[in-house]
């Protein structure tokens, strides 16, 4: 089959609209309207046919045209009653005239829209000189460097090469591209020329490698952020790092480095500029990557107690088959290890010769020795990870090999074993900072007489518990078996208990006492006791097992246990899959190192939390993420497909996972027949209520399918997800990443209100114009405590209306400067500062320091369009001055309230029963009160980084205007005011971050 034609240049989107194609025009009254849009030979005027106005009216002169706008970004779209049923990446606005008039249309797809943008732009921003276009493509710095490439190829200098040479020349430069689609693309242009022969010209060399090795959504990318040149300088790769990718602290050294390491041509290199080959290099780089670097290595505090982090943890590690009859292998151990595991199982019985073995129970043919386990144990223990490994000791030996056990972990083990006697004064478990390169044992424990050289405790056989508690006679009564003393006294902070129930536990139990859940039995307490179970796990571990009745080792979801903040979820490495897909995934994040903080809302000694949530976490800002799946990249064919040709139709699927209120999927569409480099351009928008918990998985399936229809997948925690355009590299149903196997996203995290996170993450977005709603604190019952949780009522509304007004406020500037929500407060001050320059290139207003903050004054008369936008921009530089300036207090009246409520915890129980409260109505007090002490910390918290958000954006404001020449004749004194005015607002920051919060 003929492969499509691709766009790859200037010339290609113009040669498109010459053509013409039919689009929809949009009109603000909700009418729309199908019309044949072309571009005039001679390039000056748009026309479109039929209509009402005569040919001379039916058109708009590209001299005319101020701005060319990709989506639903005018008044017309945001106005028009059929807006939802727009697709936002079909959608464009030309804006022209002096009033900035928008002709508002919609392409049949994503493509079309971006040639028509793409063209269009070139052609304003070279209205001045014309005929620079009509060179061609020849000239350009591409060109240039593919001449080159083929000379020094071209031994003979003839200007010609053998076919084979040329292809084996493309594959060099481009290792993804199929042998047979590049003597395909050749045999297409010489058949285009009515010429056959196995010989190959410069000029055939040139078009071949531009059609196969252009992705044609890198191209509109490259001339958007380029400004439609057709290669990036280091000005304009700096504005894209910043602006888009959120990257910080960039310098124009820094982007001249990445132009060096990626431009393929020496002249590239030379005179400092990033071509599209050297830029899609660059973009599929590890640096454009979609996991934050930051969560490469450790980065989260590993001071606190262990129950509160989750731990990587495997179930029947010796296990590399199904746990019914599959064999015992140490490899279990060794892959496990290696994939930063930090809880493992070892199944112990009696072997020959005195020597303790593993091996499965079902399957007694094959054995591994206890010896050998540990060693290996030993040897791998900290390789991925230097914090501690908890080994589950599943005992089923005889009194004299238990002994035997105990010899050889302190001789292979030595100092590393941790034996420390747990402290009745502590109330926590050590942190694992505190215990790296620690060996804990986890099993049973006699009680601390020394006269007590052995004696009776529970069996801790899991499958053989639950087998007798499914058999007839069970009568509730559990297995004893004996333990030795030695073995005893390697137990210390993991002692195994049975559990009973909650308030059991909550009384007696020990921190150091760990009970372990069947899935079964867990999923019945998260459904019945949500409340109780996070509560639970604030202080004490819980391990959850799989169910007995896996007999194929199937995965449990681990998410329903990590929701309920169940520390040590176990897990069947040995079988891929979905649910093995979350674990590994989840565990990327902090270093791979095995251990994960929980949300400090699951820490808090009082705050309310519960797994079955359903919808806003208190005193949690839920967040926006807008997720476009651009494009895929040599997608193979799905590896137990059966005989079916190399054709795939591929789609991507996006799931969320989380809490339940966060849980979703969404599709793209199908593409029909392209496994190379297939174009979805869809945008999705999920709203996250609790971030901290949760993940995005992105796959890729086959459409047409037969017999296996999975390509490739990749698990992201949301906290690990870098904004802007990034490659997702696809791994394998078993979990490997595949070479060259990627999806082209662009990643946005936004407020769901309005502002964004700061920093990075600084973005904003309005979802729906309603109400504003307030998290209400809940009714105790208690006069004393209602009295005070009363005083917090009002600074808490004017918190919520601080955050609110200054989000809206920032919307509203990016919808009048035609950008999407998702767009960096950055990018908003580069489209102003194009609308207040001048045709003579002098700017219309100017920067104007007032109190460390930036004031743009009009410095002659102004449009109406561009008052408007100058109101707009006064507007958020006065909300954010006044949250700046008023968040402290407000936020110490919060703090107050909190701590005037936390005097009365400990006291709580005592006065429901003075007021006659008690059983559930005691129960929802203290619920109530947890709830109350939960939104008070979370919207002080809130306030405070809302703060930190708006100083940080005062500074960019004020760099971005300083860069884009919103600025008085640059006098020496001018200069030195602006970098005062800087250092203020860093101070000021500063000042506030080592202040008394």
């Amino acid at each position: 089959m003929p492969s499509e034609k691709k766009i790859s240049s200037a010339n290609d989107c113009i040669s498109f609209m010459q053509a013409g194609c039919e689009l929809k025009k949009v009109r603000p009254n909700s009418r729309i309207y199908n019309r044949f849009f072309t571009l005039d030979t001679d390039l000056q005027a748009l026309r479109w046919e039929p209509s009402k106005k005569d040919l001379e009216k039916a058109k708009l002169d590209i001299s005319a045209i101020k701005e060319i706008r990709l989506g639903k970004n005018t008044e017309t779209f945001r106005n028009n009653g059929l807006a939802d049923q727009i697709c936002e990446d079909c959608a464009f606005s030309i804006l022209h005239g002096e009033n900035y008039e928008s002709l508002d249309l919609v392409a049949n797809s994503a493509d079309v829209a971006n040639i028509w943008v793409s063209g269009l732009r070139y052609l304003v921003s070279r209205s001045k000189q014309p005929l620079d276009f009509m060179e061609g493509n020849q000239n350009t710095p591409r060109f240039m460097w593919l001449k080159t490439v083929f000379e020094a190829a071209d031994v003979d200098g003839n200007g010609i090469m053998l076919e084979d040479t040329s292809v084996e020349l493309i594959k060099q430069l481009n290792p993804t591209l199929k042998e047979a689609k590049i003597r395909l693309k050749f045999k297409e242009i010489q058949k285009s020329k009515e010429k056959l022969t196995t010989r190959v010209t410069e000029e055939e060399f040139c078009e071949a490698f531009c059609e196969l090795c252009t992705r044609p959504e890198v191209y509109f990318l490259l001339v958007q952020i380029s400004k439609n040149k057709e290669y990036l300088d280091a000005n304009d790769l700096m504005l894209f790092l910043e602006a888009e990718q959120g990257v910080t602290h960039i310098t124009e050294d820094m982007c001249l480095d990445i132009i060096r390491r990626y431009e393929l041509s020496e002249e590239g290199r030379q005179k400092g500029f990033l071509a599209i080959d050297g830029f899609t290099q660059y973009l599929l780089s590890s640096e454009c990557d979609i996991f934050d670097p930051e969560q490469k290595k450790v980065a989260q505090d590993m001071t606190q107690p262990l129950s509160h982090y989750y731990i990587n943890a495997s179930h029947n590690t010796y296990l590399i088959e199904d746990q019914f009859r599959g064999p015992a292998d140490i490899n279990g151990y060794v892959r496990a290890l290696k994939m930063g595991c930090r809880s493992i199982e070892l199944d112990v019985s009696d072997g020959s010769d005195n020597e303790p073995i593993l091996c499965n129970r079902n399957n007694m043919t094959t054995h591994v020795s206890f010896r050998s386990v540990i060693e290996v144990i030993n040897k791998f223990a900290f390789v991925a990870s230097e914090y501690p490994l908890i080994l589950c000791l599943g005992n089923h030996c005889s009194l004299l090999q238990q002994k035997v056990m105990v010899q050889q972990m302190k001789k292979v083990f030595g100092n590393k074993l941790y034996t420390e006697a747990p402290l009745p004064s502590e109330s926590y478990l050590p942190s694992p900072e505190k215990l790296k390169r620690m060996i804990i044992v986890k099993g049973k424990k006699l009680p601390s007489d020394p006269d007590m050289l052995e004696g009776e405790v529970t069996d801790e056989d899991e499958e053989a518990e639950m087998s007798r508690r499914m058999s007839v006679d069970y009568n509730g009564v559990q297995k004893q078996i004996r333990l030795c003393r030695e073995l005893s006294d390697l137990v210390s902070i993991c002692k195994s208990v049975q559990y009973r129930d909650f308030e059991l536990s909550m009384k007696s139990q020990n921190y150091w006492e760990i009970c372990s859940f069947s899935e079964t039995e867990a999923s019945r307490i998260a459904n019945e006791y949500p409340e109780d179970f996070v509560n639970y796990n604030k202080k004490f571990l819980s391990r959850i097992y799989p169910s007995a009745m896996r007999i194929d080792s199937s995965n449990l979801n681990p998410q329903d246990f990590w929701n309920c903040g169940c520390q040590i979820v176990a897990m069947n490495f040995q079988t891929p899959g979905p649910m093995m897909d979350l674990h590994t995934g989840w565990f990327l994040q902090n270093g791979g190192c095995g251990y994960v903080l929980r949300p400090s809302i699951m820490r808090d000694e009082v705050s309310y939390f519960s797994a079955n949530t359903k919808g806003i976490v208190p005193g949690v800002s839920p967040l926006a993420l807008h997720i476009k799946i651009i494009s895929g990249q040599n997608f193979p064919k799905p590896k137990g497909a059966c005989a079916k040709g190399d054709v795939i139709d591929p789609y991507v699927c996006i799931e969320i996972h989380g809490i339940p209120a966060d849980c979703s999927e969404q599709r793209t569409k199908t593409v029909q027949q392209n496994s190379d480099n297939p174009i979805f351009d869809e945008t999705f928008e999920f709203q996250v209520n609790l971030p901290e918990l949760a993940m995005i998985r992105f796959v890729a399936l086959d459409d047409d399918y037969i017999g296996d229809e999975f390509i490739g997948q990749y698990t992201i925690p949301f906290e690990c997800l870098q904004p802007g355009y990034r490659h997702v590299p696809l791994r394998s149903f078993v979990g490997d990443i595949m070479e060259h196997v990627t999806l082209f996203v662009h990643i946005a995290i936004t407020n769901r209100s309005g502002g964004g996170k700061a920093q990075k993450r600084s973005l904003s977005v309005r979802m729906g114009k309603k109400v504003r709603e307030y998290t209400m604190l809940r009714n105790i019952g208690l006069k004393t405590i209602d009295d005070i949780f009363k005083i917090a009522v009002h600074p808490l509304r004017e918190a919520i209306d601080m955050r609110e007004n200054m989000q809206n406020a920032i919307v509203s500037i990016k919808e009048l400067c035609g950008l999407p929500p998702i767009a960096s407060l950055k990018q908003c001050l580069l489209t102003l500062s194009s609308r207040l320059i001048t045709s003579d290139n002098t700017p219309s207003v100017s920067l104007v320091m007032k109190d460390n903050f930036p004031y743009l004054e009009p410095l002659s008369a102004i449009p109406d369009v561009q008052k408007k936008m100058l109101a707009a921009y006064d507007l958020m530089i006065q909300e954010s001055r006044f949250l700046i300036e008023m968040a402290d207090t407000v936020q110490e009246k919060i703090v107050q309230c909190q701590k005037a409520g936390m005097e009365f915890h400990e006291e709580l129980h005592n006065l429901g029963a003075k007021e006659g409260l008690k059983g559930r109505k005691l129960n929802k007090a203290t619920e109530s009160f947890a709830w109350n002490i939960t939104v008070l910390k979370g919207q002080g918290d809130l306030l405070k980084n809302a703060k930190n958000e708006a100083l940080e954006n005062m500074k960019q404001i004020q760099l971005a205007c300083l860069s884009c020449g919103l600025s008085k004749a640059p006098s020496s004194s001018a200069e030195a005011k602006s970098k005062r005015s800087l250092e203020a607002i860093e101070e000021k920051e500063s000042s506030e971050e080592n202040g008394k919060l």
